[in-house]
């Protein structure tokens, strides 16, 4: 059963009127420090973060890309002297989580495994935990490496599941899209609480990374408060020409009105939101020459896309 439940996003610096972490706390319980993985912040900036925020505020830290995509998990001065600064500032923030990502290219075969396990094996973790995003394939023998020290396996829920059970569920989402380009419809954000509380985790850490990061966050966070999504005012042909409105360009074709704005959500009604993809299925195959002429064929299209949702 989930005890502690943190919803946040990774970093706050996209945090919309005013991207302060002091702002940022007063929303959220918690934050994965993203700009870590970029460069490595001096111990005063640190302390000035964590006297930002409320004392049960948690922050997550994200290990700098010189261990993980440079150097190598792998017993030499260079990968101990990075984990050790990164195990420092998890300390300085109290900070339970060091989270590693480890690209693609780094298969882990049976000596990768073997060497990593010897990294492992002789650092000091100092009472941080590690949680692991593995963009490689998963052997049985990495699993194990992790079982054996305690590793959560970190995945993007809405794509897939960890690969063992562990006390924690940690959950980095960017969603179903390209890259980051996705937002999460209420029925999605419904499906990944469904399927961490399925986890029997005791704590769930969900940090959303998508383009609307703080938008989707928000939408958990208050469907976990209140056990519904906020009603809104603006919705239909409203809603679709407010998101369409942003930076749709025209002319453009059905097809590329699907790519480049269907993964945005709109409000088809009060309390039901959808992928604008969905609606834009449903409009002619021809080329549209502005806002106006979209618009139109959506509306046009509004009963069938009410009766299919």
């Amino acid at each position: 059963m989930v005890t502690t439940y943190l919803i946040g996003t990774g970093g706050w610096t996209y945090f919309p009127l005013k991207p302060t972490l002091k702002a940022y706390s007063k929303v959220f319980n918690f934050v994965e420090v993203n700009s870590t993985f970029y460069k490595i912040p001096d111990a005063q900036t640190v302390q000035t973060w964590r006297r930002s925020v409320p004392s049960d505020f948690t922050f997550t830290v994200r290990c700098h890309q010189s261990l993980t995509h440079k150097i190598g998990l792998i017993p030499v001065d260079d990968a101990y002297a990075v984990f050790s600064q990164m195990i420092d500032l998890c300390r300085v923030l109290n900070a339970p989580f060091l989270h590693l990502e480890t690209p693609e290219r780094y298969t882990f075969d049976r000596e990768e495994v073997k060497v990593t396990r010897d990294f492992f094996s002789t650092v000091d973790f100092k009472g941080t935990s590690l949680a692991w995003e593995i963009r490689s394939s998963l052997s049985d023998k990495l699993v194990n490496l992790m079982r054996d020290f305690n590793i959560v396996h970190s995945t993007d829920l809405s794509r897939e599941q960890p690969a063992l059970a562990s006390d924690t569920l940690y959950t980095r989402l960017f969603g179903k899209g390209r890259h980051n380009i996705y937002q999460f419809t209420d029925d999605e954000l419904i499906e990944l609480d469904q399927k961490t509380l399925k986890a029997e985790a005791k704590t769930a850490i969900a940090s959303f990374h998508g383009i609307r990061m703080n938008n989707d966050a928000l939408q958990l966070k208050k469907y976990k408060e209140t056990g519904r999504f906020p009603v809104v005012k603006r919705f239909g042909v409203a809603s679709a020409k407010t998101v369409l409105s942003e930076d749709a360009r025209f002319p453009s074709s059905k097809e590329e009105l699907i790519e480049d704005q269907g993964w945005k959500v709109i409000d088809l009604t009060r309390s039901k939101r959808i992928h604008l993809s969905e609606w834009l299925a449903k409009i002619p195959e021809k080329t549209y020459r502005n806002l106006e002429e979209a618009v139109k064929e959506l509306e046009a299209s509004l009963q069938q896309i009410h009766k299919q949702s």
